[in-house]
């Protein structure tokens, strides 16, 4: 078990006050309020930004760089777009010093942890279907008819339709799809130079984050979804940081499979 380590003087340290501590080796995001301390590791769990030199409000540390908050006593996290939370770690005061001791127990992951509500994981495959004992006879009344095409594939191509594919498109950690995420700022078509009866589609999208670790899953699960679409050529996903992605930007659905009311 790691030993605890001395990292500051009571006296010096302000009430409220946040400051970063290297312990063992580690950063420490080390904070004072109401005269008790805590520590956290100084790492944004959305994209590893750090947060000792957040705004500290009451027990809520805000990430500078998106505004995720995390509980300072506990490391969970409180709001988006931060769904885990970061490492919480001994502290204690002893003759008017400040000693932590690095922790590696199991972090509080997920909405459900923080109060955002829990987060449904993704539906089961479906169980295959049984084969048939005998095949039908062609042309009699058993045969079954052809599988329909979904409606997303065979609608007409406009953006519209376009956004109601990228619906398909789920962030892997949120399972929340794309376009009531916020992250679709635009849909252009253009006809196609090499096939004049099929468009070319251009998805202006942004990520939560410029370092969003499920950026290039994205980008790839967009190109798949979109070129699924008998009358679309190629697909361009052209990636957007301006204006920054914020959770103003999700619909209420979103919100409301969230849990964040």
């Amino acid at each position: 078990m790691a030993e605890f380590v001395r990292v500051a003087e009571v006296v010096e340290c302000a009430d409220p006050s946040s400051q970063l501590v290297e312990v063992d080796g580690e950063m420490v995001a080390l904070f004072c309020v109401g005269g008790q301390f805590y520590a956290l590791d100084d790492v944004c769990t959305h994209d590893g930004g750090p947060l000792a030199g957040g705004e500290l409000t009451d027990h809520k540390i805000a990430c500078p760089r998106h505004g995720a908050k995390f509980d300072i006593r506990t490391g969970a996290a409180l709001s988006m777009p931060a769904v885990r939370a970061t490492q919480s770690h001994d502290v204690k005061v002893d003759d008017g010093k400040v000693w932590v001791r690095l922790r590696s127990g199991k972090r509080a992951d997920g909405p459900a942890a923080h109060g955002l509500g829990s987060i449904a994981p993704p539906p089961p495959a479906a169980s295959p279907l049984p084969l048939a004992t005998a095949a039908p006879v062609a042309g009699t009344a058993s045969e079954a008819p052809a599988p329909a095409a979904s409606a997303a594939v065979s609608a007409i191509l406009c953006e519209d339709s376009v956004r109601e594919i990228l619906k398909e498109v789920k962030d892997p950690e949120l399972f929340v799809n794309i376009v009531d995420l916020g992250l679709i700022y635009g849909v252009t078509l253009s006809p196609a130079a090499d096939a004049p009866d099929k468009q070319h589609v251009s998805v202006d999208m942004t990520m939560t984050s410029p370092a969003c670790p499920a950026g290039p899953q994205l980008i790839a699960d967009t190109k798949r979804a979109v070129s699924a679409h008998a009358n679309v050529s190629a697909v361009e996903v052209r990636i957007v940081m301006d204006p920054p992605w914020t959770p103003d930007r999700m619909t209420d659905a979103a919100r409301d499979q969230l849990g964040i009311f």
